[in-house]
């Protein structure tokens, strides 16, 4: 079944249960769908499901719920116009039961994949009618109920009560689908009595006098049906065929290429087709002459068959004499090929003709557009001229072409999405670089995600290490424009050369200030070997700048490890900055030390000898703020380190 019917259980159970027993109901059966798809189809048993779970729940029996469940699509189904397509069928109640199969037909155009059920007004009379229900699906007879109710409450004013009057393979509860018997399945066939106020159509219906010009008539010839409707049938009281039209012979012929136009005549119907639609109901002279005002599809079945094999089309050599003789039939021989042929679909009503005591289909072929028209070996000629089958093979044929365009700017438009979305991703990734140059990754993807505001992203660290490095250069003191210029391509030169350095988690790149590149390991990540990290990054950025081979220029390096403060400062352009002592003396480091030398506190010096790396003493040196200090030139990492190996080659 498609999701509106359980669009529509959902919301009413919500609107008047309350919203816990419809999750409770939901948990009862299994469901795991929360939201309900108008056109995704889901399992036939959950709407039964749903009602015994909510009896369950609230006290009340399976069949109380689907009669609710009933009423609830018609409520809902306004929402999506259907009830103005009801109120166009007729007047009155019984114009809607009557048209009932033709809405289900037509609305398999929207719901493709729609198992409707039949539904046959089959006696009526001044106090109500006799409705019979056919189905696959058990235990809907109760939802059905709900509906025709619901619908001459809100349609046609009025109230109606029902009684079932037979039942066959009905069962009620708690899961729906078909009884399975030796593989095949059993129809739901419910018979109901339907009482109301039908006086008002049954006087329109029979009470209308003839007028007397139409008893001066003459009578007119059964042939003529035949002209007028070039596909139609006259059936007998033993549903033999009694006559044809031209175009339905024709059609029968190119089906049945062995076969004499004559074996046609005097056949039995369900011999050559076979009747599709109302569905359940058996090709016979009561059934077809009751149902009057029901549209019937019968299909024209394909050929004669041989060892369970249709056979092939026959070749012209092989064609009776009698067809070569007569001029008539060699167009039907010329178009002959039933093999490839689509079987054709006739569309009608059967009449019932006093006169005599015949059943007449009048009927036009079910095609929509010309390829459908190629595929039964039609022409538009053979279609009847007084009414709208031309029409809608060109009305068809049109809005393919209108289709066609429409897929057409549809593909034109899901490529200029695609375009869209990549410079939409293209854009995102600029903007999370820039975001994550002003703050940390791992900060920027918490604050997005709403784990943290800007004034939560203060933290301290009780160890990290920080390094400032300043690019040196003859020129700099230079204000010329010119060597301003040059001094910026120099900057920009050195500090994206750092910036390939550094490598997230072992390092964070803090800042540029001027001349000046900040950054520190151990923050905002933490990491164990911050000062490792620090000094090999050192050693990277000093072989760099040797590197770039800039003549005049080159850097002054210093690092310095203790605890720090940082965060996010600012709101118009957030940065993140760090705050302590520890940023200070590593700022001292850089600034007393020389040019193409790494200067590192005795604290930091201590540690990384440790490791492995190669110092050398300074001396003491005074320090702002500080006094003397004992600081390092750190000449080299360890020897199998790629920094110290860098520096060796260097050397």
């Amino acid at each position: 079944m498609y999701g509106m019917l359980l669009e529509s259980v959902q919301h009413f159970v919500q609107v008047e249960h309350g919203e816990h027993t419809w999750k409770l109901a939901l948990q009862a059966t299994g469901c795991k769908v929360t939201v309900f798809n108008t056109y995704q189809q889901y399992p036939d048993s959950l709407i039964p499901d749903l009602a015994a779970a909510l009896s369950a729940l609230t006290g009340k029996s399976i069949d109380e719920f689907m009669v609710f469940f009933g009423r609830c699509f018609v409520r809902f189904f306004s929402n999506f116009g259907y009830d103005e397509l009801i109120k166009a069928t007729g007047r009155y109640f019984c114009d809607f039961l009557h048209s009932v199969d033709n809405i289900h037909l037509q609305m398999r155009f929207t719901y493709r994949k729609m198992k409707s059920p039949s539904m046959q007004l089959i006696e009526m009379d001044e106090n109500g009618a006799v409705l019979v229900y056919r189905s696959t699906r058990s235990g809907f007879s109760k939802y059905l109920r709900g509906q025709l109710m619901e619908i001459a409450k809100q349609l046609y004013n009025m109230d109606i009560s029902i009684k079932v009057l037979e039942s066959q393979n009905d069962v009620p509860g708690g899961t729906a689908g078909p009884i399975s018997i030796q593989g095949g399945l059993k129809t739901v066939i419910v018979k109901y009595r339907l009482d109301f106020d039908n006086r008002e159509y049954m006087r329109k219906r029979i009470h209308i006098e003839a007028h007397p010009s139409q008893l001066q008539l003459a009578p007119v010839d059964s042939s003529l049906l035949l002209d007028l409707f070039p596909f139609a049938l006259i059936l007998n009281e033993q549903m033999q065929i009694t006559a044809a039209g031209e175009k339905l012979i024709e059609s029968w012929m190119l089906n049945n290429v062995n076969c004499s136009p004559t074996e046609l005549m005097g056949s039995k119907v369900t011999d050559y087709f076979k009747l599709r639609r109302p569905t359940g109901i058996t090709f016979t002279w009561e059934n077809m002459k009751r149902l009057q005002t029901v549209n019937f599809e019968i299909q024209l079945l394909k050929g004669s068959t041989l060892n369970g094999m249709e056979e092939a089309a026959a070749p012209v050599d092989s064609v009776p004499q009698y067809e070569l003789d007569d001029p008539t039939r060699l167009l039907s021989v010329a178009r002959r090929g039933s093999q490839g042929l689509r079987s054709i679909l006739l569309k009608g009503e059967m009449r019932y003709i006093k006169d005599i005591n015949s059943l007449v289909f009048l009927c036009s072929p079910l095609i929509n557009s010309l390829e459908e028209l190629r595929e039964v070996g039609l022409y538009l000629n053979d279609l009847n001229t007084h009414g709208l089958s031309r029409e809608m093979v060109f009305t068809g044929f049109s809005h393919n072409s209108r289709l066609d365009l429409m897929c057409e700017r549809e593909e034109k438009r899901a490529e200029e999405l695609e375009t869209s979305l990549a410079l939409a991703d293209s854009w995102k990734r600029q903007g999370d670089e820039l975001l994550y140059s002003m703050i940390p990754r791992s900060i920027a993807e918490r604050l997005r995600e709403g784990q943290l505001y800007l004034l939560d992203t203060c933290k301290s660290f009780e160890a990290v290490t920080v390094l400032f490095a300043e690019i040196q250069e003859s020129l700099m003191s230079d204000d010329s424009i010119k060597n301003a210029m040059t001094t910026v391509n120099t900057l920009n030169a050195a500090f994206s050369a750092f910036d390939e350095l550094i490598q997230s988690p072992m390092a964070y790149k803090v800042e540029t200030v001027g001349k000046v590149y900040m950054a520190v390991s151990g923050a905002p990540d933490d990491n164990p070997c911050h000062v490792q990290h620090t000094a090999d990054l050192a050693l990277e950025m000093l072989q760099s700048i040797y590197n770039l081979n800039l003549p005049g220029v080159g850097v002054k390096i210093g690092f310095h490890s203790g605890p720090i403060v940082a965060g996010i400062v600012g709101i118009k352009v957030p940065r993140y900055c760090l705050f302590g002592d520890t940023v200070n003396t590593a700022s001292r480091m850089e600034s007393s030390g020389d040019i193409n030398r790494i200067q590192v506190s005795g604290s930091t010096a201590a540690k990384l000898k440790k490791k492995g790396y190669e110092l050398t003493f300074r001396g003491k040196v005074a320090v702002k703020g500080k006094g003397e200090m004992e600081t390092f030139w750190l000449e080299s990492g360890p020897k199998n380190s790629a920094a110290s190996r860098k520096m060796y080659a260097k050397k």
